[in-house]
């Protein structure tokens, strides 16, 4: 068991480190090469040939032309013509996905120290024995050919879905189908989030390149990660949990959308919810009975304490964020994790449930087309592609989409429902027209207002957190540094001097972090910021205590869209972000930074010595510092995504042109088969969106039964 634990206290280290490592070849120990200038010098010296044989371990093997991180793409230049184009060219070539394990000698001798004879039974599965897994129950081998339900899809919402219609009696059979592995021990640490947003857990989506946004990224592309595991997203997110404010669901309501005020999701949100959170676990609004733990982390930095401290001085209590009260104040996160581990959709709706005989669990199976009858326009099978296999499985009732708000409506549009012209020009045959994927929300961000910090030990850096005794502490009682999600602590709402809105609905979010973006390279790689970009602005910050407030912007007027790149359904999605394309988005982000500046320079961080870090911005030379021109480069060089996309499939009333799915999640135009994820909000709402996604599974089961309630099986 000692064995076991030092492997497994190993490997975690060796997952954290993803940047560079320097190898002493006298003690054979690995230390983290923190400076910058190195770091760039080794690059620019070092020839392609000899990466394996240097002194550098690098995460990707870089002789691969498909590395996302490669750093021939890494060059800051504008977006002109002759540049698109070849960014363009580059992404027809990268139209599949395709992931390859870190290369490490740790995880060599991870491998080695669990057991001297041991033998996976997948031996090209490095992590075979450390992930769950969901065989067919009572020894089945192969699926039905017809289930009652067949949902696509095991994430935030399809595996409470799942969950919900296989409970109780009678008995209907549910099919989920999932394109992901199971989750493993080390998705389970909550400091290791952004890591996993670079594995195979995720679908490495990336925006399609637009003139002014996403300056400092890999190819000035905005990196999108989504969940690609059972549990989705809920297995890679930052596991933050929020609900969103009572005027959200009412508006929602108001627009057509019958069953979906505050009052009428609330039960919905309650279900689900086992509420550990301290001092407000017993409010009417909270539940204790349900499945999924929610949480305060058990370990935070006294920076969230400055941050707290300051909101009350510029108007904000410090309250329980998800209450549905008109006060927007500021409180500590609350996670879903259960006591210092992830607490995925999987883990709380699937894992127990596992040996259903009527659930049916296929894992790592594509789906790749839903076949619906031309004439009756009725839904009634589903292709999917497993082990390079194609399958079709037919459906009595129902057939759900839960495959999150990018992989829904490319299956939509694969299938022949979405914008007509879109989909003959691909040689799709028309099933339905409708606007899939035309309208898309994401929460944009910003992470470069950074305090430094003339105290030490005041903030989470990567030499603290990546020790041993650190992953001991976690392993054995769950807590300690590594229970951090991602080094967020505190969230806040404002509404910025921008707010033109007469309710109490705030326009921007904060996440107070225990550090800043620069504490560790994983933060720049999981967002894929470019290394001339991050270098130039944050270089100096390496190994420095930092303290930083991230903003929100949580209802963008500017929208994007999702189309087909092609009619292959292995191809990945064009995404276009429409970030910024109204201008009155700038102007929040640059009011909510000067909100973030203003608490840092209050008194509570006094203490701290706080400093406001004066980034230089590639391109931004020619700008005043801390002028609205200045923040506005910055913002579009360093312009980020939270992974909250939404709307690409929206509900609405008949009357709506843009709605996709009616009030109760049912395609228009097509029976038998619903839309039941994130992709279905109509409007942005404040909140990150894995809550609300399990909401909509929650009530999504309860509509289904009543649907198919007087049925006789």
């Amino acid at each position: 068991m000692v064995m076991l634990k030092t492997g497994l206290a190993l490997l975690t280290i060796a997952l954290f480190c993803t940047h560079a490592s320097d190898i002493d070849s006298h003690d054979n120990v690995v230390t983290v090469q923190d400076e910058a200038d190195n770091y760039l010098k080794e690059k620019e010296i070092a020839p392609e040939d000899s990466y394996k044989k240097g002194r550098i371990l690098w995460p990707y093997p870089l002789t691969h032309d498909k590395n996302p991180l490669d750093v021939k793409s890494e060059e800051n230049t504008s977006v002109d013509t002759e540049n698109k184009q070849e960014m363009e060219d580059k992404s027809e070539k990268r139209l599949l996905y395709e992931y390859s394990y870190i290369q490490s000698p740790i995880v060599d001798l991870m491998k080695q120290s669990m057991a001297i004879n041991y033998l996976p039974n997948n031996p090209k599965d490095l992590f075979d024995c450390l992930r769950d897994t969901y065989p067919l129950p009572k020894g089945i081998l192969n699926p039905y050919d017809e289930y009652d339900y067949i949902i696509v899809g095991a994430g935030s919402a399809g595996s409470v879905l799942a969950s919900r219609l296989t409970e109780g009696k009678p008995k209907a059979t549910v099919l989920l189908i999932e394109a992901g592995k199971p989750e493993m021990l080390f998705t389970d640490v909550p400091i290791l989030a952004p890591y996993f947003q670079l594995s195979e857990y995720s679908w490495p989506y990336s925006t399609e390149p637009q003139p002014g946004v996403c300056l400092g990224s890999v190819e000035q592309r905005c990196y999108w990660p989504r969940g690609r595991a059972v549990g989705g997203t809920s297995v890679t997110n930052y596991m933050l949990y929020t609900r969103g404010r009572p005027h959200d669901w009412d508006r929602i309501a108001s627009d057509g959308n019958y069953g979906w005020s505050y009052s009428e999701v609330l039960p919905y949100f309650m279900k689900s919810q086992k509420s550990e959170v301290k001092k407000y676990k017993n409010t009417p609004y909270s539940n204790r009975d349900g499945e999924l733990w929610i949480e305060n982390p058990p370990f935070r930095t006294g920076l969230v304490e400055a941050f707290l401290a300051a909101g009350k001085i510029h108007g904000h209590p410090t309250c329980d964020y998800n209450a549905p009260t008109p006060d927007l104040g500021f409180g500590y996160i609350q996670t879903t994790t259960i006591k210092g581990h992830r607490h995925s959709t999987a883990k709380a709706f699937l894992h127990s449930h596992k040996k259903r005989t009527n659930l049916h669990i296929l894992t790592e199976a594509r789906a790749t087309k839903v076949i619906i009858e031309p004439q009756t326009k009725r839904a009634f099978a589903v292709e999917y592609v497993r082990n390079g296999v194609k399958h079709t499985v037919r459906c009595r009732r129902e057939i759900i989409v839960s495959a999150g708000p990018i992989a829904s409506p490319q299956l939509l549009m694969l299938s022949g429902i979405g914008p007509q012209e879109h989909l003959q020009s691909l040689g799709i045959t028309i099933i339905k027209d409708l606007n899939v994927g035309r309208t898309l929300y994401d929460h944009v961000t910003f992470p470069g207002v950074i305090f430094k910090l003339n105290t030490t030990n005041a903030s989470l850096l990567e030499s603290k957190i990546v020790t041993l005794p650190n992953v001991i502490q976690w392993l054995t009682y769950g807590d300690g540094l590594l229970t951090s999600p991602g080094i967020v602590e505190g969230l806040g709402y404002i509404k910025t001097s921008q707010s033109d809105d007469s309710e109490p609905v705030p326009d921007i979010e904060l996440l107070s972090l225990g550090g800043s973006f620069s504490a560790s390279g994983i933060f720049r790689e999981s967002w894929r910021i470019s290394d001339k970009a991050y270098y130039t602005a944050y270089g100096s910050l390496s190994g420095l205590d930092t303290w930083s407030a991230i903003p929100l912007l949580l209802h963008p007027r500017s929208r994007g869209y999702v189309e087909l790149r092609d009619s292959n359904p292995f191809s990945l999605p064009k995404l276009h972000s429409g970030y910024f394309t109204d201008p009155k988005d700038i102007a929040t982000m640059i009011a909510a930074i000067r909100y973030i500046i203003k608490l840092g320079e209050s008194e509570p961080f006094k203490k701290y010595g706080a400093i406001l870090h004066m980034a230089k911005y590639p391109g931004c030379e020619h700008t005043t510092p801390l002028s609205d021109e200045y923040w506005e480069c910055a913002i579009r060089t360093m312009t980020l995504s939270t992974h909250h996309q939404m709307s690409t499939c929206r509900m609405g009333p008949p009357n709506d042109p843009d709605a996709i799915v009616d009030p109760e999640l049912r395609v228009y135009g097509v029976e038998g088969l619903r839309v039941v994820d994130s992709s279905v909000i109509p409007r942005p709402i404040s909140a990150h969106t894995n809550a609300p996604a399990i909401m909509i599974g929650e009530k999504a089961a309860t509509m289904i039964k009543n649907t198919w309630s007087n049925v006789i099986y």
